[in-house]
């Protein structure tokens, strides 16, 4: 069985991922670091989803820092930057750069991300954002794996239905509730 680190953001866009994973004999241990979520009560609920269903799958959870001052000293400039635009890709890099040091750590070899599978973000920049922090951690790589693809985002409307998931309406940040 292959073993992966997946950054995970939300129970919604982990579901699908986890089962598809487990059903090719893949397996993941989640990485809930979302720093850039806010308010504080939305990042809990997100992590909480996330581990409630880590647990009913058998996945092991690793939950990172919740900084957000860092997070927002490390997007300075970038607050009124459009979504899809420099402030996401400068996240997706912080993000995933924790995960390859994570997976490093641990023993992994390979990362990947469920914001590959979300509906807010560019598949381009996660692309690019995974391979430059594998790119930063040796024996790291990232998996470019597009999780919208496949049925998946059908799956995650079910899985979305069984498990009554919160499904939140903006990626995360504060700058992204604006509109």
């Amino acid at each position: 069985m292959e073993k992966v680190l997946l950054h995970c953001c939300c129970a919604p866009c982990s579901a699908p991922i986890i089962e598809w994973m487990l059903n090719n004999d893949i397996v993941p241990t989640l990485f809930y670091f979302n720093p850039n979520i806010y308010p504080a009560e939305e990042y809990l609920i997100r992590k909480e989803e996330c581990i409630k269903y880590a647990l009913s799958q058998g996945v092991s959870f690793v939950d990172g820092d919740y900084d957000h001052e860092y997070w927002l000293t490390k997007v300075a400039g970038l607050e009124d930057q459009p979504e899809r635009g420099s402030r996401c890709f400068q996240c997706f890099k912080i993000r995933l750069e924790a995960t390859a040091l994570l997976a490093s750590e641990m023993g992994f070899a390979k990362i990947t991300t469920t914001l590959a599978g979300s509906r807010w973000k560019s598949f381009a920049q996660i692309v690019e954002a995974g391979n430059w922090a594998a790119s930063r951690v040796d024996g790291i790589q990232f998996w470019e794996k597009d999780w919208k693809k496949g049925g998946l985002t059908e799956r995650r409307k079910v899985l979305l239905q069984e498990n009554g998931f919160y499904n939140q309406q903006y990626c995360g940040c504060e700058f992204s509730i604006r509109k």
